[in-house]
């Protein structure tokens, strides 16, 4: 064994002490950090050389502190608005932590117990998203990668009803393929481009005035357009800009006259369901053919995490079975290698297992809920800042606005680089209007967080002028 590996493993309880330390100083000074920090003083300069004979794992955790620690934004703190980003609850870093220690393949039947953790975890995401015993699930990397599985599902369906298999003779069996979706979030049709249907086969359907949400009597026109023609709908259950939600009851009656797949994206909407106040919205997720859910926004595990659930899964294993001896049987509950495009598969369920364990129902019920009062709040302080205009109501935990005066993207980056440090937004258009948005999924954030965020945001805006 090369004689710095054999040290660091002789010393492993003092560094892995070593680095726990590090991570709590960190996570200790995330309310006083910047939350995007600063251009450093003085650049990176180039890339260091590949060391020929290392130093060490003390040494290691020295040189990122120096050298990288101070760059890394705060976006697991409470006041990193950006994207949908939560954080990490205590259980979820434990569970993390332990996830690289076990250092599991959990795919294959071979070694099973990883399988039936991530079994169990997806039957409690099941249940606390209101989902009925008909689907099945698994952990997949992101919602990106799950709507894709979601729709490679959604392809083999299409097949089915021409008497075709695109899994065995490839998308063009098809002929022309219609996706339609009112607000379909950029990852659909990058799904679409990676899954050989284009994307020119996402096909607009009018939203209603003033929404994000699909007209439901606009989809029943589109789908009638082509009599006969089995087709895929996307529905939203949370759309990023101003988190709308599609009618997903009135969307899955059309199938009493349409031929269609109902795909669900619910990537952070589903958390809904979570709040007796806000759960109507997520009604009729259940008829849903394949569902999305990012599980690293609203239940505040570690990235990468997410879940897609489906009523096919014999389809799916159609699509996605690797036919080698070593992987595990193709059987009637196949292994987790035949239901994803991963042949390996961190055991990424131990994260959301702990912190459903640890927390429950209403653990991260109160995260939700607490969120929206948040998104709330703040929108009640911009509506009373002269300088800024609210550009849709709050629905959930997204706060869509901008500059009252001159919302240029220049002026807007501006303003966003001036707040910084205490708060990050993202940038938006809505309805043609250069804007900001504000999404609240942190399990740390809090009402004091928000009168934080509300006087950056006015005393940039000031001084922007």
């Amino acid at each position: 064994m090369d004689r710095t590996l054999a040290a660091d493993l002789a010393r492993l309880p003092e560094l892995l002490d070593a680095t726990r330390d590090a991570a709590a100083a960190t996570l200790a000074a995330l309310d006083a950090r910047p939350v995007v920090p600063g251009p450093p003083a003085q650049p990176a300069g180039p890339t260091p050389p590949l060391p020929e004979h290392g130093s060490g794992t003390e040494a290691a955790l020295a040189a990122f502190a120096e050298r990288w620690a101070p760059r890394l934004s705060a976006s697991a703190g409470p006041r990193y608005l950006g994207f949908v980003t939560g954080g990490a609850t205590p259980a979820a870093l434990a569970g993390d932590w332990l996830t690289a220690t076990h250092d599991q393949n959990s795919n294959s039947a071979l070694d099973g117990a990883g399988q039936d953790l991530e079994r169990e975890t997806v039957t409690w995401l099941r249940d606390l998203f209101h989902l009925s015993a008909a689907h099945t699930g698994t952990f997949v990397s992101g919602a990106t990668m799950s709507n894709t599985t979601g729709l490679a599902i959604a392809r083999e369906w299409l097949g089915e009803r021409l008497g075709v298999s695109p899994a065995e003779d490839g998308a063009a069996a098809l002929g022309p393929v219609r996706v339609l979706s009112g607000a379909p979030h950029s990852s659909i049709a990058k799904a679409l481009s990676v899954l050989g249907l284009g994307r020119g086969s996402l096909v607009p359907v009018p939203t209603l005035p003033g929404r994000e949400a699909v007209d439901p009597a606009a989809l029943d026109r589109a789908l009638a357009d082509r009599p006969g023609r089995p087709a895929v709908v996307v529905a939203n259950a949370g759309t990023v800009n101003t988190v709308d939600f599609d009618d997903l009851r009135a969307i899955a009656a059309l199938r009493e006259r349409h031929d269609f797949w109902l795909h669900t994206d619910a990537a952070f909407g589903a958390f809904a369901a979570l709040s007796p106040a806000h759960a109507h919205l997520t009604a009729g997720l259940d008829a849903s053919d394949s569902i999305c859910v990012d599980l690293h926004k609203w239940l505040n595990v570690p990235y990468d995490s997410a879940v897609q659930f489906t009523r096919r899964r014999d389809l799916q294993a159609r699509v996605f079975q690797n036919a080698a001896t070593y992987l595990g049987p193709l059987s009637e509950n196949p292994d987790l290698v035949h239901l994803t495009p991963e042949n390996s598969h961190r055991l990424r369920a131990l994260a959301a297992w702990f912190t459903l364990r640890a927390y429950g129902r209403e653990g991260h019920r109160e995260i939700v809920e607490r969120d929206i009062d948040c998104a709330r709040s703040l929108a009640e302080s911009l509506t009373q800042d002269p300088y800024f205009t609210l550009l849709a109501p709050i629905r959930l935990n997204v706060v869509c606005f901008t500059l009252t005066d001159t919302p240029t993207p220049a002026r807007l980056t501006a303003l966003r680089e001036a707040a910084g440090p205490e708060v990050f937004v993202t940038p938006t258009t809505y309805a043609g209007t250069p804007a900001l948005r504000a999404a609240f999924s942190n399990w740390r954030t809090t009402p004091a967080d928000v009168r934080r965020i509300a006087q950056a945001l006015h005393k940039a805006a000031k001084e922007l002028g």
